[in-house]
């Protein structure tokens, strides 16, 4: 019996013909086009508003734009500078939310030193800056019923900041102010949030292509789609679709004629993912640039510096990262740092676009991340802009935008949203799991540092693993060329987060391809036979995967030696996905 909430092969399966039947049995109440953070959130707030909800991803959940962000959770400093309080506000009262009762198993708080170089007035500036930031989280966190969640901000000396980051170069500045903000692994809270979706009775099926639209008159009335993995059309009808496709917006809305009034500009962001041992800090680090800030982010074992900030007009699947981008990071890291990094300290490269709502004349580093809904037909809820961190108001107010044309097409009158009371999936049973961990090391023969691991990606879920690992011994095992995951969450991945393509293991359900000098290839051909086991592959399709990955890095790594964005995204989509 498949598990409530669980994305197996036969979960895949079942939505797809819970969906199609929509137009038999009853019109789905909403339908999300886009399996990114926004999509997930918004199938979650439409389905625990008791609507009837389906949601269909082109490709893997989060293989965009939600896989490849800074990964962090934060009020953003530098909209705080652009007197953006209100955006601020907004993104610490959700920052607070999640850390402290929606994904605290998944939000982690993380540290950081804002770097002062100018003596007298720098000081009392950003002080005051900060001293906002942790009094707008307060403020949010007492309406939640909370507290801001981490530690307030502090100011260093010279020698403090010496003494926390010793390869920092202390002797360029006159000192630092120490705050907190939040991170999390991005593609991870994507699949849980449609995992929770799923868990409250949402229809998720990846690898499905809405291809048009069902139209009834001027109302949008469900879509055509194609499911790339058993080449079938199909027809699925709604009474609303909210399109979350992120920087495939305009895309979508070519598909209804060009109307609406939705425009966005991808920007490009590159990341360097590098050893934890090549900078001796206990904080990560925030720098202005000329052109937007430099990040150094501390990464379980590694660091994840970015990043860019530049206008991409090429192939969205694929952003490529060019030779530029990444000289260009590293230009700015190593202007910091006693030690200098250079490309044979790079493990992982990674670049992800920013679907910006367009302004008339301003670079991408200045467009807000605000969103916008519009309703361009009826029956068709569009949805773009926004942060990682605001998914969750974003979904609210594309769900909000559906309750018009709900109560126009059948007079549903739409309950109030409360996601910010719904748990995540894992949420639930990871404080005591967490007092538990020596005991689950101890009874399940495995080190505490990786029950620690297990309960930092599962949070209450980590008995699924355990369990796992108990009914077959041989998962228990660290996988090659790859220790810091075990076997056993590649055959989790399958069964219950949806991965259907050695890729999908790889660069989302865990982070081997950035994570790894090699970028994944020793592990490919291990994991491929793991997920054989569950999903029915022959030993051709084994070697196929397994090819396709190897051709994947080799394509990447080409992109990343050419100087411009043209010649990387040539080199880049020599590979394009398995179907």
């Amino acid at each position: 019996m498949t598990q409530p909430g669980a994305l197996s092969p036969a979960a895949r399966e079942a939505a797809i013909t819970a969906m199609t039947r929509a137009g038999v049995e009853g019109e789905l109440d909403v339908l999300v086009v886009g399996g990114g953070v926004v999509g997930a959130g918004v199938a979650l707030d439409a389905v625990t508003r008791g609507l009837s909800t389906g949601l269909l991803e082109q490709r893997d959940l989060a293989s965009g734009t939600s896989s490849r962000s800074s990964k962090l959770i934060h009020g953003g400093l530098r909209y705080l500078e652009m007197m953006d309080f209100a955006l601020v506000r907004e993104a610490l009262t959700e920052r607070g939310l999640l850390l402290t009762r929606l994904a605290p198993h998944l939000v982690r708080p993380v540290s950081f030193l804002y770097p002062l170089t100018h003596k007298g007035w720098e000081r009392p500036y950003v002080g005051a800056g900060l001293a906002l930031y942790d009094g707008m989280a307060a403020v949010g966190g007492l309406a939640q019923g909370g507290g801001m969640g981490l530690p307030r901000h502090r100011h260093l000396t010279r020698k403090g900041v010496a003494r926390i980051a010793p390869d920092f170069r202390s002797e360029t500045v006159t000192g630092a102010i120490k705050y907190y903000d939040c991170q999390v692994d991005d593609a991870r809270l994507v699949v849980t949030i449609a995992r929770t979706a799923a868990r409250h009775g949402a229809q998720v099926a990846t690898r499905v292509r809405v291809t048009g639209f069902l139209r009834e008159g001027d109302r949008v009335v469900g879509v055509t789609a194609r499911d790339l993995e058993q080449g079938r059309d199909l027809e699925i009808r709604a009474r609303v679709v909210v399109n979350a496709a992120g920087v495939w917006t305009d895309e979508i809305q070519e598909m209804v004629g060009g109307r609406g009034a939705l425009h966005v500009q991808a920007s490009k962001g590159v990341h360097l993912v590098v050893p934890r041992d090549r900078i001796r800090s206990d904080s990560g680090f925030i720098v202005r640039t000329e052109k937007s800030v430099l990040f150094v982010i501390p990464w379980g074992r590694h660091w994840i510096i970015g990043t860019t900030d530049t206008d991409w007009n090429l192939d969205k699947a694929h952003p490529a990262a060019s030779r530029t981008d990444i000289d260009y990071i590293l230009a700015h890291v190593n202007a910091i740092l006693r030690e200098p990094l250079d490309h044979d300290d790079v493990e992982g490269v990674y670049a992800g676009l920013r679907p910006l709502l367009k302004g008339e004349s301003e670079p991408t580093s200045k467009i807000s991340r605000e969103h916008t809904v519009v309703t361009p037909v009826l029956g068709l809820v569009m949805i773009a802009g926004g942060k990682l961190t605001t998914y969750r108001v974003m979904a609210k107010d594309a769900v909000d935008a559906a309750g018009h044309s709900l109560r126009t097409t059948s007079n549903l009158s739409l309950r109030e949203s409360i996601t910010d009371k719904v748990r995540l999936l894992g949420a639930d049973g990871f404080e005591t799991r967490s007092n538990q961990r020596v005991l689950l090391a101890r009874r399940s023969g495995l080190h505490v540092a990786r029950i620690d691991h297990l309960l930092g990606r599962y949070g209450g879920l980590v008995d699924d693993i355990l369990d796992l690992v108990t009914a077959r011994p041989d998962l228990g095992v660290p996988l090659a060329g790859a220790e810091d995951y075990l076997a056993a969450e590649v055959v989790y991945g399958v069964t219950h987060e949806g991965a259907r393509h050695l890729d999908d293991l790889l660069t989302r359900r865990t982070r081997i391809s950035i994570e790894t000098f090699d970028r994944g290839v020793s592990s490919a051909p291990v994991v491929a036979r793991l997920m054989a086991g569950e999903l029915g592959w022959t030993d051709e399709t084994v070697s196929e995967e397994v090819d396709h990955y190897r051709r994947r890095v080799e394509a990447e790594r080409q992109s990343q030696l050419m100087v411009t964005d043209q010649e990387a995204d040539e080199a880049r989509i020599q590979v394009t996905d398995l179907l």
